[in-house]
């Protein structure tokens, strides 16, 4: 089963993990701008790190068969520093039109603090004027709160809903987030956040259409396999191959085909290792 990885953050990876998500379907993936385990003081190393998932983990991806785009923003983690978030937000344009941008994201909010909406709703607009895609990240805390503000800001600010992903739902907010009319991400890791067997029981009660799985695996315990357990479960939970291959597939091609960027290459061939050059 061909598989798109829709929310990852490869750069916490190893070459080790692109050999084995290769070896398991997976031909495609997504990389949102996040937290790189401290904050940063400058702008500049904001913009290296964006050219960084753009340019060069695209390459990486590629020697290993895996067609990599990635989504750029200012992470709601590091907005409460506004004169930087202001900084790093006004000059993300040419990082926002590069070929391999296929979504701004992810933003949205961490812990709900004034100067999170604040970066939130400044890019948001900037979306909304290039008619972009979205990758919205729901609260750590006060989930349910999170999902009826940014709810109420998609409908405030205009932001077209099938050009928008609500992500890292869970039980509490999938509901809400899909009266949106937005994509409704959930994410599986191996301890916190979702399991497939949860996964499931959603797609049991809400159906699949616009619902899309990732995994995420960023810094910690995590798992760059989710989607491969999520589909083997599914598999034994009376699921149907066709809304299998929707949840893992088909709903993230929909979502991101909404790019002109997306054109992703599913029969990359994996590049012999002992031929790289530095």
């Amino acid at each position: 089963m061909t598989i798109i990885e829709p929310h990852i953050h490869m750069y916490s990876r190893t070459t080790d993990d692109y050999q084995v998500m290769y070896k398991a379907g997976i031909r495609a993936c997504v990389e949102p701008a996040f937290w790189m385990g401290s904050d940063r003081r400058y702008a500049g190393t904001f913009f290296d790190y964006f050219r960084l998932i753009l340019e060069f983990e695209t390459v990486r991806a590629r020697r290993f068969g895996i067609d990599h785009f990635a989504a750029i923003s200012l992470n709601p983690k590091e907005t409460e520093d506004p004169i930087l978030a202001q900084e790093v937000i006004g000059g993300m344009a040419e990082y926002l039109s590069h070929p391999r941008c296929v979504a701004m994201g992810e933003v949205g909010y961490n812990t709900m603090t004034p100067n999170e909406e604040k970066a939130l709703v400044m890019q948001l607009c900037i979306a909304k004027a290039r008619d972009m895609l979205v990758i919205i990240h729901l609260p750590h805390t006060n989930k349910f709160r999170g999902a009826e503000r940014i709810a109420a800001l998609l409908k405030e600010i205009g932001n077209d809903p099938l050009k928008v992903i609500i992500d890292h739902n869970t039980e509490e907010t999938i509901a809400l987030s899909r009266e949106t009319g937005c994509f409704c991400g959930m994410t599986v890791y191996p301890i916190s956040k979702l399991t497939p067997q949860r996964v499931s029981a959603m797609i049991h009660q809400y159906g699949s259409e616009c619902m899309i799985v990732n995994g995420s695996a960023d810094w910690g315990i995590s798992d760059p396999l989710s989607l491969v357990k999520v589909v083997k479960f599914m598999k034994t939970d009376g699921h149907s191959r066709e809304t299998i291959q929707r949840l893992v597939y088909g709903n993230a091609m929909t979502f991101y085909s909404g790019s002109k960027n997306w054109t992703p290459e599913l029969d990359l061939v994996p590049v012999d290792p002992t031929t790289f050059q530095r």
